[in-house]
C-alpha cells in the first residue's frame, strides 16, 4: 500500500525500529526490494536519485514503484533522495512521490533554513512530509568529512523549518567505506534530546557495522538509506547469469538472479533495522 513520509516515519517512531530506504535504479531493483518487504512483512521506503529525476530514466521509474507500492500488501513510501532544488521536487511530485528529501545541507545554515522551509510549505500543501540535511553529508571519496551536526543548530533547524525528519552527520559518508566508520552515537543522542526527539535518518547505510546500526536505532535513528549495496547486488546477480554457461540471452529470464540478488540484500537490511514483522 502507498503511504507518505508521515506515516511510515510515525510507524517506526512508535514503534522504536527503523526504516529502510533503498535506492531503486529500475524494475529489477524495485521488484527485489517489493518482494523482499512482502516477504518480511516489514514497511520500506523506496528512494530515487534526483540524476533520474533529471533525466529520461525518472518518467519511466516513477510508474513502477508506483504500481509496485501499490499492488503491496505492506506499507511503501516513494521518496526523493538528495533533491538539490524545487525542480526536481516539483518534478517528482507531480510523478507521485509521497515522500521528500530537500538537501540545502550545501548552503550556509540560515539559507539551508529557508530554502528548506520553502520545500516544507510547498509539501505542507498536500500532505507529504519532507526530510532535510544538516551537516553535509559527503561521499567516503571526500578528502574530508564536514564538521558533525551540531544539537544546537539542529533543534533550531528543526523549529524553523518543520521538517519531519533530519538527515545527520555523524561520521557517516555516502558509498563503500575504506575502513569501518565510527558513528557518534552521543551526538545522536544528543541531537534527538536538542529537537524534541525528531526521527533523525542515517545516511550511507552500506557498510555501517551493524552493531554501530543498531546502537544509532536505539539511540533515535528512524531512516536508513542503502544505495551502494543494491547497485553492488544488483551487479552480482547479473555478473552470476554472465557467467552462467546455461544461462538464456531473454532478458526477463536473464535479471532473475539481479532481482533475488536485490532481494537477499534487502532481506538482510530489514532484519538489521528491526523492521521485519512490522507491516
Amino acid at each position: 500500500m502507498l503511504v507518505n513520509l508521515k506515516q511510515i516515519i510515525a510507524m517506526a517512531e512508535e514503534g522504536g525500529y527503523c526504516i529502510p530506504a533503498f535506492n531503486v535504479y529500475n524494475i529489477e531493483t524495485a521488484m527485489g526490494v517489493i518482494k523482499a518487504a512482502e516477504e518480511q512483512r516489514a514497511p520500506v521506503i523506496m528512494q530515487v536519485y534526483p540524476r533520474l529525476i533529471n533525466e529520461e530514466v525518472g518518467y519511466y521509474l516513477a510508474p513502477v514503484i508506483l504500481a509496485a507500492a501499490k499492488k503491496a500488501t505492506v506499507p511503501v513510501c516513494f521518496h526523493l533522495d538528495h533533491g538539490p532544488s524545487e525542480t526536481e521536487v516539483q518534478r517528482i511530485l507531480y510523478w507521485g512521490a509521497t515522500g521528500i528529501m530537500y538537501d540545502g545541507s550545501v548552503h550556509p545554515f540560515e539559507e539551508n533554513i529557508a530554502t528548506t522551509r520553502h520545500i516544507v510549505d510547498i509539501c505542507n500543501a498536500i500532505g507529504i512530509g519532507v526530510e532535510g540535511e544538516l551537516g553535509h553529508i559527503g561521499s567516503v571519496n571526500d578528502d574530508a568529512m564536514d564538521e558533525f551536526t551540531d544539537p544546537d543548530q539542529a533543534a533550531e533547524f528543526v523549529k524553523k523549518t518543520g521538517v519531519t525528519c533530519l538527515a545527520v552527520l555523524i561520521g557517516n559518508a555516502h558509498g563503500h567505506y575504506k575502513k569501518p566508520p565510527k558513528l557518534d552515537i552521543e551526538r545522536v543522542k544528543a541531537i534527538r534530546k536538542s529537537t524534541g526527539d525528531t526521527p533523525l535518518v542515517l545516511h550511507g547505510g552500506s557498510g555501517i557495522p551493524d552493531d554501530q546500526v543498531k546502537a544509532a536505532i536505539k539511540a533515535g535513528v528512524r531512516k536508513m538509506n542503502i544505495g551502494t549495496d543494491v547497485c553492488c547486488a544488483f551487479a552480482e546477480g547479473t555478473l552470476e547469469s554472465l557467467n552462467d554457461p546455461c544461462r538464456s540471452l531473454a532478458v526477463d529470464l536473464f535479471m532473475k538472479k539481479a532481482i533475488d540478488g536485490v532481494k537477499a540484500l534487502a532481506i538482510s537490511k530489514i532484519k538489521l533495522v528491526g523492521a521485519d514483522g512490522k507491516a
